[in-house]
C-alpha cells in the first residue's frame, strides 16, 4: 500500500495535536517547548515534506511514533492533574521522541530518493544492447520482413560505475623466467684476479709397452700449452624513479631479481656460445674449446640417426677415459628426439626419469640449454672439461650520483657479475653437428 502526502501530513499533524493537547492539559508552553527542542518539529516537519512512498514498515514506523506520542501526552495529563506540572522526566521522554522522529523522517527521505532513482530495468533500457533489442527495425529484422536493420542508438551508456573500486590483486605478474641449467654442471672456483692462467695438456702419446731386459724402453710424450683466460663482466643497468624505490619496496624488490635474472640469463647462453674475443666469454663450444665428434651420416644409418649419433660419441668419451656426466641439446632438438622416438617402431632406445625427476638418454641426464644452437650439441664429462672461475657473483648496486639523476629524482640500478670459463680439457668435451653432412 502507499501513503500519499496529504496522509503523511494528516499524520504529522496529528501527532502534533496528540503533543499538543497533553502538553497543554499539563499547563506546558507549547512555543517554547517547541523552541528548546527545534529537532522535534525538525523530525515531525521531515515527514510533512516527504513525497508518495510505499512500505507497510513505514505503516508500522508511523504507527509506532503516534502511539508513543499518545502515551507521552497521557503521562503529561496525568502528571498535571496530580502535581500541577510536568515533570523533568516527561519533557526528557519528549525530547527522545522528537529525536527519534527526526530519524524516521531522514530514513524516509532516504527511501524517497531511491524511490525517485531509475530503476534497473531503465538503466538497462539505456544501454546500447537493450536500444538495439527494442528497436522496431531490429524486430522486423528479427521476424524476417526486412533483410537489414539500422538502429540509430543514443551516445549515452549507463550501467557502468566509475567509483566501483578495481579489485587489486597483491604481488607482481612476473615476465618469462627461463630455468639456467649450465652452471649446474661445472664445478666452480672463485678467484680474485681479473684473469685466470693455467697449463693445459694437448696431447699425450702413451709408447707404454712391454720391454725385453736390457733393451731401451719406450718414449711417450706429452705437449703443453700455457692458456690464460680473461675474467669478464657481464652487466647491464635500468632507471627508476627515488618515488618508486621509497614508496613500493616490493616492486623495487622484483626489479632487483628481475636484473639479476638478466645477467644470469646471458652468462647462461655464453658459457656454451661466447666466442671468446675480447671481453667476450670463451664458451663451450667454441673452436678449440671441445673435440669434434667426427662422424658423417654415413656411418650413421637411416633409422633415428640422430641417437645413434649420440650413442657413438658416448662410447668414444668413455673410451678416452671421459665417461659422459651429461648431454647438452638445445630444446627444439630435444623435442624433436622425442618425437621420433614416439612415432618409430623401434624399441631399441628407451627414455627414462629418474627418482629425482631427471630425464636421462641412454642413462645419461639430457639437459636443454637455450644455449645451445640448433641441431648442435655437446657430450662431456662437464666436471674434468671446464671450470669456472668466480670473480665477483652477481650484485645489485644502486647510485644516485649517475648523470642528472639527483635533479631527475632517479636511480640508476645496475647488476653484473664478473666470471671466467676455463677449458681445461678439450678432449673430455665432444660434439658438433646433430646431422653431420655426408661427406
Amino acid at each position: 500500500m502507499k501513503k500519499s502526502i496529504f496522509s503523511l501530513r494528516a499524520l504529522a499533524l496529528m501527532a502534533v495535536a496528540a503533543v499538543g493537547f497533553g502538553a497543554q492539559a499539563a499547563g506546558v508552553d507549547i512555543p517554547a517547548l517547541v523552541a528548546s527542542y527545534p529537532h522535534l518539529a525538525l523530525g515531525l516537519g521531515g515527514l510533512a515534506m516527504l513525497g508518495e512512498l510505499d512500505g507497510t514498515s513505514i505503516m508500522k514506523a508511523l504507527d509506532g511514533v503516534e502511539a508513543k506520542l499518545k502515551d507521552i501526552a497521557e503521562k503529561a495529563d496525568g502528571q498535571a492533574k496530580t502535581m500541577g506540572k510536568v515533570s523533568d522526566d516527561t519533557k526528557t521522554a519528549l525530547e527522545n521522541i522528537g529525536i527519534e522522529q527526526k530519524a524516521l523522517a531522514d530514513r524516509l527521505l532516504q527511501m524517497e530518493q531511491k524511490g525517485t532513482a531509475p530503476s534497473q530495468e531503465q538503466k538497462l533500457d539505456a544501454t546500447w544492447g537493450a536500444q538495439v533489442v527494442k528497436a522496431d527495425s531490429y524486430a522486423a529484422f528479427r521476424e524476417g520482413r526486412t533483410q537489414k536493420a539500422r538502429i540509430e542508438v543514443k551516445n549515452t551508456l549507463t550501467g557502468s560505475d566509475a567509483t566501483v573500486a578495481p579489485d587489486r590483486r597483491p604481488g607482481i605478474i612476473p615476465g618469462a623466467s627461463q630455468i639456467l641449467t649450465i652452471e649446474t654442471l661445472l664445478g666452480s672456483v672463485p678467484t680474485t684476479s681479473n684473469s685466470i692462467e693455467y697449463t693445459r695438456e694437448d696431447t699425450f702419446t702413451n709408447a707404454a709397452a712391454e720391454t725385453a731386459e736390457g733393451a731401451s724402453k719406450p718414449e711417450s710424450g706429452i705437449t703443453f700449452s700455457l692458456i690464460t683466460q680473461a675474467v669478464s663482466t657481464v652487466a647491464h643497468w635500468i632507471k627508476i624513479s627515488r618515488q618508486l624505490a621509497d614508496d613500493n619496496a616490493a616492486l623495487a624488490a622484483y626489479v632487483n631479481n628481475r636484473m639479476i635474472y638478466g645477467v644470469n640469463r646471458k652468462v647462461e647462453t655464453q658459457l656454451v656460445s661466447g666466442l671468446g674475443t675480447g671481453a667476450l666469454i670463451s664458451g663451450m663450444m667454441k673452436t678449440g674449446n671441445y673435440t669434434l665428434h667426427g662422424y658423417l651420416s654415413g656411418a650413421l644409418g637411416s633409422t633415428l640417426p640422430k641417437l645413434v649419433l649420440i650413442r657413438k660419441v658416448l662410447a668414444d668419451l668413455w673410451t678416452a677415459g671421459y665417461p659422459a656426466d651429461a648431454i647438452l641439446l638445445s630444446p627444439a632438438d630435444w623435442a624433436q628426439i622425442e618425437i621420433e622416438l614416439f612415432t618409430t617402431t623401434s624399441n631399441t632406445v628407451r627414455v627414462s626419469v629418474d627418482a629425482n625427476g631427471v630425464t636421462r638418454l641412454f642413462g645419461v641426464p639430457v639437459v636443454q640449454s637455450v644455449g645451445v644452437a640448433a641441431d648442435t650439441f655437446l657430450i662431456a664429462n662437464f666436471s674434468q672439461a671446464y671450470t669456472l672461475y668466480t670473480r665477483q657473483g652477481a650484485v645489485v648496486e644502486l647510485s644516485e650520483s649517475d648523470g642528472d639523476n639527483f635533479t631527475k629524482n632517479l636511480i640508476t640500478v645496475r647488476a653484473e657479475r664478473r666470471l671466467a670459463l676455463a677449458t681445461e680439457i678439450p678432449a673430455a668435451a665432444r660434439g658438433g653437428d646433430l646431422t653431420p653432412p655426408a661427406s
